[in-house]
């Protein structure tokens, strides 16, 4: 049986009406994003800011219409409030001006409630290696007896499932819920497992939101001691939703020891420190580069760049990580150095980032729960 097309998940979607308008959803344009990976099929429903609870029998209704055509097995939609306010519709608070009576917002609902500590791993830039710093930190605490997920939020450019050996497809548990991809014993999840690996992810901003939103709450992570969330990088869309939507236990900043990346990685903590999460420290990736031949030791992108940013932000230096050409091999062949030659120098430097994470996430728990932040944009 062959994979679905565009135009069947449409159709399949046309008997399914607005519940105000009473028009198809199709016909009024609020399918975007549709993603066909297989037998598994992902899109976004665009509707108003003030209608979520509204649409989400209309979402779940759409999940089950499309697991009725031939050669589907699961099928994820997301809510995105992207489109305008129809006619008729409650205007914004925002709309009725100064002084005009607001109704509270509502406290969001928990997110992977089992969790007892989610750290991120970011970054204020591409390339300096954040996501073999967060798989191999997540292996790392794997193997210091801790029960760990990893959540890849990079939806943009999603690498866990290649540089951490997963495969395959989640499967369902209910119809509601995907199961994670376990590797090396560690529960994975991404977007990278629902799209092909060479599919543009063509989405907007809301959409991007609603997916991460969807990763951590329609998932059944179970109980763990820890998962660790690879960030996109910069400092968007993705990091406020992560950041407003679960108690971020810590952070930790991934540069590169030159001045150009350690630009942005004082925004990222500029950023953390705005919406009120703790930031564990700094690890200079790519620190220094020692030969194999001669062993002779050069600091290709300069050295202690990272340290010494720092030490002027007051947060930790946590690790310095080599440039080497085993962390690369290993990664991209889907065993991260941590877990393909444990006793190797460059493993026991993420082994290490992995102690002193460990370390502060006990101490963060001993000083009690996190709350969610206040973001105030002026």
């Amino acid at each position: 049986m062959g994979a679905p097309t565009r135009e069947d998940v449409l159709k399949s979607l046309e008997a399914i009406r607005h519940p105000r308008t009473g028009r198809s959803i199709v016909e009024l344009g609020m399918v975007s994003g549709v993603v066909i990976k297989g037998s598994n099929v992902g899109f976004a429903l665009e509707i108003d800011p003030g209608e979520a609870e509204l649409m989400e029998p209309v979402r779940r209704a759409c999940e089950e219409a499309v697991r009725q055509l031939p050669g589907v097995t699961s099928c994820t939609v997301v809510l995105t409030a992207e489109r305008q306010a129809r006619p008729g519709a409650s205007a914004s608070p925002l709309a009725a001006g100064p002084g005009a009576p607001r109704t509270p917002r509502p406290q969001p609902k928990p997110l992977a409630p089992g969790v007892r500590a989610l750290v991120a791993v970011a970054s204020g830039k591409g390339g300096v290696g954040k996501s073999t710093t967060a798989i191999n930190l997540a292996f790392g605490l794997k193997r210091l007896g801790l029960r760990v997920g990893l959540l890849d939020a990079d939806i943009y450019g999603p690498s866990v499932p290649r540089m951490a050996g997963a495969s395959g497809r989640p499967s369902s548990v209910d119809g509601k819920r995907l199961r994670p991809i376990a590797s090396f014993g560690v529960l994975c999840m991404s977007m990278g497992f629902l799209v092909e690996e060479d599919a543009p992810m063509i989405w907007r901003g809301p959409m991007v939101q609603s997916a991460i939103q969807q990763m951590l709450g329609d998932v059944e992570w179970g109980e763990l001691d820890v998962m660790v969330i690879d960030l996109p990088p910069g400092t968007g869309d993705a990091q406020l939703t992560i950041a407003q939507r679960v108690p971020l236990t810590g952070a930790v900043i991934v540069s590169t020891p030159q001045d150009i990346a350690l630009l942005d990685a004082k925004k990222a903590i500029n950023m953390f420190r705005k919406v009120d999460v703790p930031i564990f420290g700094i690890v200079e990736n790519m620190s220094y580069f020692v030969c194999p031949h001669c062993g002779g030791r050069s600091e290709i992108f300069a050295y202690g760049g990272a340290r010494a940013c720092a030490e002027r932000y007051g947060v930790d230096f946590l690790a310095e990580i080599p440039l080497d050409p085993r962390i690369r091999e290993t990664s991209d062949a889907g065993r991260p150095i941590v877990i393909a030659d444990p006793e190797s120098p460059q493993a026991q430097a993420y082994q290490a980032l992995a102690r002193s994470v460990r370390d502060k996430i006990a101490a963060r728990q001993g000083e009690g729960a996190r709350t969610f932040p206040r973001i105030v944009y002026l």
